[in-house]
């Protein structure tokens, strides 16, 4: 039962984490979209935030196939 308890522990820690992330994307892109900024600069800053959502995206995925494949 220790075990389940401990693994339940580990998979809120890093659930939290996550959504950690996705905050301080979502504040680092609305700091970005506070400047004026030309059109090519407004671009990367889109990418930018793009590319870092697809890489939380991707730890999220990990962190459920991680918990979802391990035995009880």
């Amino acid at each position: 039962m220790e075990c389940i308890n401990a693994q339940d522990e580990e998979w809120a820690e890093d659930w939290k984490l996550i959504v950690e992330i996705f905050d301080t994307i979502d504040h680092f892109e609305s700091l970005l979209n506070k400047l004026d900024v030309n059109f090519l600069r407004e671009v990367h800053q889109k990418v930018l935030t793009l590319n870092m959502k697809k890489y939380a995206w991707s730890l999220q995925n990990y962190i459920i196939e991680k918990y979802s494949n391990e035995k009880i």
